[in-house]
C-alpha cells in the first residue's frame, strides 16, 4: 500500500498555531526571566521557545522553518548564549577582589548594592542559557528532520 505524503492543509491547525506561537514565545521569556526567583529558568524557557519554532516548522513546512531560523542564526545565538554565561562568570572573577568567585554575581559593578547585582546578573545568565538551549534544540531538530527541500512532496504553506 502506497502512502501519500501530501496531506490537506488544516485551516484550523494553521490558525490556532498562528495565534498560539507568539503566546508560547512570550511564556518562554517569562519562564527565563523569572527562573531565578521561582521554578523555571534558562533551560526550561529555552526548550519552550524552541518548541514554538519547531511547531512553526511542523505546521508550515520544514523548509519554511529553516528559512525563518537559518543555521547561521542558530550558531550565532548558541555562541552568544555561551559567551553571556561564560562572560558573566569571568567578570565575577575579575571583580572578585582577588578571590576566586566564578559565578558569585554580587561582585559585579552593575549597581552599588550586592543583592541587586546578584539578581541582575542571574537574569542575564538565565537569558544566555535560554538562548543557547533554544538554538541548540532547534538545530538538533532540523538536523534530525532532514534536508527540508520540496523534492519529497512536502507542501509549502503560507502562514
Amino acid at each position: 500500500m502506497k502512502v501519500n505524503h501530501r496531506e490537506e492543509r488544516s485551516v484550523i491547525v494553521e490558525t490556532v498555531s498562528k495565534v498560539m506561537i507568539p503566546f508560547i514565545q512570550l511564556f518562554a521569556l517569562y519562564v527565563i526571566i523569572h527562573g531565578s526567583s521561582g521554578p523555571g529558568g534558562g533551560f526550561q524557557g529555552g526548550v519552550i521557545f524552541a518548541s514554538s519554532i519547531i511547531l512553526y516548522a511542523l505546521i508550515y513546512s520544514l523548509s519554511r522553518g529553516k528559512r525563518q531560523f537559518p543555521p547561521g542564526s542558530q550558531i550565532t545565538l548558541s555562541t552568544l548564549g555561551l559567551f553571556i554565561y561564560a562572560g558573566i562568570g569571568l567578570l565575577c572573577l575579575f571583580f572578585g577582589k582577588g578571590r576566586s568567585h566564578y559565578l558569585n554575581y554580587g561582585f559585579l559593578p552593575f549597581t552599588g548594592r550586592f543583592e541587586f547585582n546578584r539578581a541582575l546578573a542571574m537574569d542575564v545568565v538565565e537569558i544566555g542559557i535560554g538562548l543557547a538551549v533554544m538554538a541548540m534544540i532547534v538545530s538538533i531538530f532540523f538536523d534530525l528532520a532532514g534536508p527540508g527541500d520540496n523534492a519529497k512532496g512536502e507542501q509549502e504553506r503560507e502562514p
